[in-house]
């Protein structure tokens, strides 16, 4: 690793004026904050010219900005219940307050000074923006002490096009997952520091802690961690332990503390696996534990000793899991309803697999999945030529995770994407200085330019675009749909202003502006803890109008929305021909609903449900 920094470093240099400019470039801190700057102005720039609205475009945007507004209303920090959501008192989220406080904090701090809504608005550009510097600073560490200075400016360039190109980032993007990109940064960033120095490793473990309690999905991420850091105890031995002791008592005080300082007390016993409980405290804290307590006692044995001890923790968080959390061993989504598998998840495009996006929009797979494979097959060349081995054995087990979770499920296609970036910084490094060394060579400088383009998820998805003509991508077209939907705006819900707060049978896509811009409940949204809520919504839109109205009258219905543009709607009337949904979108309209008067250019209306006489 040692032996690139000069060649980066001078590579660097040759390419960069001199003086003070050239100085402040080599340093990390004025570098990365300079980066994080233009970065944030550009996308608030662009944000703030096209946008409709201050809060993101994705459902869980919206939910975000309702459980925080309900914790400034005075819900409990340990009361994760939203009350307005589903049948029988509401829904237990699965969401970490840990996100909630910090937006709550800045809309406070604004209302100082500024209206409620104002306030809000600020507090949503905010919080996502400010995440960048952290992304930033923790792909920059990692790029230079894998690359040096190049090594620094390459990365910088190309986590600042990810971010830029990608919506995590954007003003109101407050969901959890700007958060876990830069969690996941900075665990890589630490792993990569070649002293082994054990305040890296420490940062690193309680990275990996508030990863977990802010959300499952890097829960495969993290235990990839882990093990690199226990094979890395487990090969390098009394060199290697105090980053082992400092990551395993990290994770394990920094799990502990989260988990008391987040779980209701009354839910200590209880085993869920798609957020911080029982099942994912306790084998983190087992497994730190036991990897401090190897660090401490057997650094001194012989390697395979050692790779003996590591098999008995292994054997021990294995063996806590199927006692403690054995259901937490499989899909967390595998108990979800046949139905709501069929009429919802499958139609999630973020949820999907490779093989579904494939069949669906096969030009995007290259977005998603071509930079990440990219970066894993350099790592295996360059672990093949022992070419600073360590260094890509270690961004190939983080690596090869994240694109394996991403062929289940589209979305973690982020993080393998944000990880490509290092081993291919190698590359552009030494694919440039070779480019530089023959000027002339016309060859080397194409190669140099396509392994850069190449290296740039956005270059794949235009690529993807113009082949199929669509040059905008699943992400942007999914953000211009949800700004344009004509029946989830604050317009196309004006009707139920001044009307009695009730329960709202609506699609699930309806669900969370209906929480936003009214008082009223929903009976359905789109999370799958929801599974009630959305089955009798599902069950309503199906049933022949007759039984529908036993559905209605069952859940306690008020009110319902219908929205013939909305794609489960439409759905549904196809599959049952003279179902509910079916028979309102040929205007036959039964004798228990009302019509309420319709927004001008709404896409849905609704109906008061009146009970019919006994």
């Amino acid at each position: 690793m040692n032996a690139v920094q000069p060649i980066a470093n001078a590579s660097f240099a040759t390419a960069t004026p001199k003086g003070k400019v050239s100085g402040l470039l080599t340093r990390l801190w004025p570098t990365v904050i300079a980066y994080s700057v233009i970065f944030a102005v550009v996308i608030f720039a662009a944000k703030f010219y096209r946008a409709t609205d201050y809060v993101g475009p994705d459902n869980d945007d919206g939910m975000r900005l309702v459980e925080v507004r309900d914790l400034l209303a005075g819900q409990s920090w340990f009361d994760l219940m939203q009350y307005r959501l589903g049948i029988d008192g509401g829904t237990l989220m699965h969401w970490s307050r840990l996100i909630d406080l910090p937006i709550a904090s800045l809309i406070r701090f604004f209302g100082l000074f500024a209206p409620p809504k104002t306030a809000e608005a600020l507090a949503l550009a905010v919080w996502p923006l400010s995440l960048i510097l952290p992304a930033m600073l923790a792909m920059a560490v990692a790029g230079r002490r894998i690359g040096g200075v190049a090594g620094m400016h390459i990365s910088l360039v190309l986590t600042g096009l990810a971010i830029y190109t990608g919506s995590r980032f954007a003003p109101g993007a407050i969901d959890h997952h700007n958060a876990q990109l830069a969690l996941v940064a900075t665990m890589v960033a630490m792993l990569l520091d070649p002293e082994r120095r054990g305040w890296n490793y420490a940062v690193a473990g309680t990275a990996a802690a508030v990863a977990i309690a802010i959300g499952a999905e890097t829960t495969p991420f993290v235990a990839a961690v882990c093990l690199t850091v226990a094979l890395l105890w487990a090969w390098e031995g009394e060199n290697f332990a105090v980053a082992a002791r400092s990551f395993g008592l990290a994770l394990a005080i920094a799990i502990s503390i989260l988990f008391v300082a987040t779980v209701p007390p009354r839910l200590y016993s209880m085993v869920t696996c798609d957020n911080l409980s029982l099942g994912y405290y306790s084998l983190a804290a087992i497994g730190g534990g036991l990897l401090l307590f190897s660090a401490v006692f057997a650094s001194r044995l012989r390697r395979p000793m050692r790779f003996a001890a590591l098999a008995v923790v292994g054997a021990g968080v294995l063996g806590s899991a199927v006692v403690i959390a054995p259901q937490c061993l499989s899909n967390p989504l595998a108990g979800l309803d046949p139905m709501l598998v069929e009429l919802w998840l499958r139609n999630v495009t973020e949820a999907q697999s490779i093989f579904a996006l494939a069949r669906t929009d096969s030009f995007s797979v290259g977005a998603f999945y071509a930079a990440g494979l990219f970066g894993i097959a350099v790592c295996i060349f360059r672990i093949a030529r022992r070419d600073r081995t360590q260094i890509h054995l270690i961004l190939l087990i983080l690596l090869a995770t994240s694109w394996a979770i991403a062929l289940v499920q589209v979305r973690g296609s982020t993080f393998s994407n944000l990880l490509s970036i290092l081993p291919l910084a190698l590359l552009i490094i030494d694919v440039r200085r070779i480019s530089n060394e023959d000027s002339e060579n016309v060859a080397a400088a194409f190669v140099y330019v396509v392994t850069v383009l190449a290296s740039v998820p956005a270059a794949w998805a235009v690529g993807g675009g113009l082949v199929s003509r669509q040059v905008q991508n699943d992400v942007q077209k999914q953000a211009t749909a949800a700004q344009e939907h004509p029946c989830t705006s604050k317009a196309a819900l004006a009707p139920l202003a001044g009307l009695p707060a009730g329960l709202i049978a609506a699609p699930s896509e309806m669900g969370v502006p209906i929480l936003r811009f009214t008082e009223n409940r929903v009976l359905s949204a789109p999370y799958h803890r929801n599974q009630g809520g959305m089955l009798t919504e599902l069950h309503i839109g199906l049933a022949e109008p007759q039984e529908a109205e036993a559905f209605l009258k069952g859940a306690g219905v008020t009110m319902l929305a219908f929205c013939a543009d909305d794609p489960q709607t439409r759905q549904l009337a196809k599959l049952k021909p003279d179902g509910l949904y079916a028979e309102l979108g040929k205007g036959n309209i039964p004798p228990y609903l009302e019509p309420l008067p319709k927004a001008p250019d709404a896409g849905v209306q609704f109906f008061r449900y009146r009970p019919a006489a006994n």
